[in-house]
């Protein structure tokens, strides 16, 4: 809150930790003397003070003790009749990971329908196709025609197959139980050093303070295997090299804002790779549903461990640049 000479009224503990001075060092000094334009400040203060305009926003620079300048949202408005004037700073940095995280949440909505419909309208014909080809054989007097009735029924069964994968996440219920999610990284562990007995390395940096918390045992498992054997996958050649780490970190997070919440506690879960990054071509899409960044890949395993997350309340974000790729999953702690 500042007063129309410009001078601090009020401020919240948050402005206190941003700028690392106390708020008692705060009240009473030109807000205008904390960002590194000062003038953009005192022009929006004048403006409100002349009625110019009902609310303002632009973004600026918070000087910081001891550390680069805060790139913040500001937002300038006022109480009636004008006496105290709210500006609001927002990090453009957390206002940057909301957008992501609303739109990781509108585009996993997004993949649920699509897959759900998609899967239905593929699923009738399917078992048409696959008994008219079976009666078509009956009646063949040819045995060498059943090479093409085959066919096509061994393609049917492969899509049947696909798209039974496509509805498994929700045609089984959520099977809720005390979680450790150190069992559930040594299970996958166990998993894939059987897949790569050689050539991988794979690292364990876990945080043991973590609590057990109510989740679904198997979905958890499937989801930290789908993505640690994408990245095994990935590793491809660094295995056959010798030189390919796997790294399953945990941590404990306090106090942190993500799908719109606050939680006290959270799960910061990482799974990460040496390996040679997620192409560019896909990056903005790895989540999509039938995006594979390798020939063969059904696509599919990224939008599960995605809609298992979620089912948990949680986020699962990627960082990848050549030579290391980061699956991050964020879920809430009791």
């Amino acid at each position: 809150m500042v007063g129309t000479n410009g001078l601090v009224e009020f401020s919240n503990s948050a402005l206190e930790d941003a700028l690392g001075i106390s708020r008692r060092t705060i009240v009473g000094s030109a807000l205008a003397d904390t960002f590194t334009e000062p003038s953009l400040l005192q022009t929006a203060l004048h403006g409100v003070r002349d009625n110019a305009f009902a609310v303002l926003r632009y973004d600026a620079f918070l000087k910081r003790m001891g550390t680069e300048p805060m790139p913040v949202h500001v937002i300038i408005s006022w109480t009636e009749p004008v006496s105290d004037i709210i500006v609001e700073m927002i990090p453009l940095e957390q206002q940057t990971r909301q957008d992501r995280e609303e739109r990781l949440a509108e585009q996993a909505q997004t993949n649920k329908e699509l897959i759900r419909n998609l899967a239905h309208e593929i699923k009738n014909p399917l078992g048409g196709i696959r008994g008219a080809a079976q009666l078509l054989e009956m009646e063949m007097e040819s045995p060498d025609l059943n090479e093409y009735t085959q066919v096509i029924i061994h393609e049917a069964d492969r899509l049947q197959s696909l798209v039974d994968r496509l509805l498994a996440p929700h045609r089984r219920p959520h099977m809720v139980s005390d979680v450790n999610i150190h069992e559930v990284c040594e299970r996958v562990r166990s998993l894939i050093l059987a897949e790569f007995p050689k050539g991988l390395k794979v690292v364990r940096d876990y945080d043991t303070s973590i609590p057990e918390f109510r989740g679904d045992h198997e979905q958890l498992i499937q989801t930290v295997l789908n993505i640690a054997h994408n990245a095994c996958q990935a590793l491809v050649d660094r295995i056959q090299e010798g030189d390919a780490v796997l790294t399953f970190r945990t941590r404990v997070l306090r106090q942190i804002t993500f799908g719109k919440q606050r939680y006290r506690l959270a799960l910061e879960l990482h799974v990460i790779d040496n390996g040679p990054g997620v192409p560019d071509s896909i990056k903005d899409r790895i989540f999509y549903p039938l995006v594979s960044g390798r020939e063969g890949g059904s696509g599919l395993g990224l939008t599960l461990a995605q809609t298992f997350v979620q089912q948990h309340h949680g986020l699962i974000e990627v960082d990848s640049v050549p030579g290391r790729t980061d699956f991050k999953i964020l879920i809430p702690l009791p």
